[in-house]
C-alpha cells in the first residue's frame, strides 16, 4: 500500500527557512516522478517542485527557483523540500505527490499539472508571517 506522509510544516517569519519531509512507503519510491504541491486558501493547488528519483532531474515553479531545493534520500525513502527566503505568499498547505511516470521530464514541461499525480499525502501547513 502506497503512503506519503509529510512533516516539517510550521509558522515562520518572512525570510526564514523550513525543510519539509515526505516519507514514502510502498513500491513507488524510485519508480515515480515525485514532488511537492501547495494550496493556499481560496486558490488552486499548484506545483512547487518535483524530482525523478531515478536520474535526479528536478523541475521548479518559477516563483520558487533559487530559493527552494528539492532533494531525496534513497536510503530513507524520503523526499525533502528546503525552503529559504520564505515570503508571506508561500503560506499554504504543502502536499507530497507521486505521479504516474518514472521521469518528470516525460511530461514535456507540464509536470505541474495536478492530474498527472495519483498519490497524495495529507499535507503539512506552512505559515509565513511578515
Amino acid at each position: 500500500q502506497v503512503q506519503l506522509v509529510e512533516s516539517g510544516g510550521a509558522s515562520v517569519q518572512a525570510s526564514g527557512s523550513l525543510r519539509l519531509s515526505c516519507a514514502v512507503s510502498g513500491y513507488i519510491y524510485n519508480r515515480r516522478c515525485m514532488g511537492w504541491f501547495r494550496q493556499a486558501p481560496g486558490k488552486e493547488r499548484e506545483g512547487v517542485a518535483v524530482v525523478s528519483p531515478g536520474d535526479g532531474s528536478t523541475f521548479y515553479a518559477d516563483s520558487v527557483k533559487g530559493r527552494f531545493t528539492i532533494s531525496q534520500d534513497s536510503a530513507k525513502n524520503t523526499i525533502y523540500l528546503q525552503m529559504n527566503s520564505l515570503k508571506p505568499e508561500a503560506t499554504a498547505r504543502y502536499y507530497c505527490a507521486a505521479s504516474t511516470v518514472d521521469r518528470c521530464g516525460a511530461y514535456g514541461g507540464t509536470w505541474y499539472l495536478r492530474h498527472r499525480y495519483n498519490y497524495w499525502g495529507q499535507g503539512t501547513q506552512v505559515t509565513v508571517s511578515s
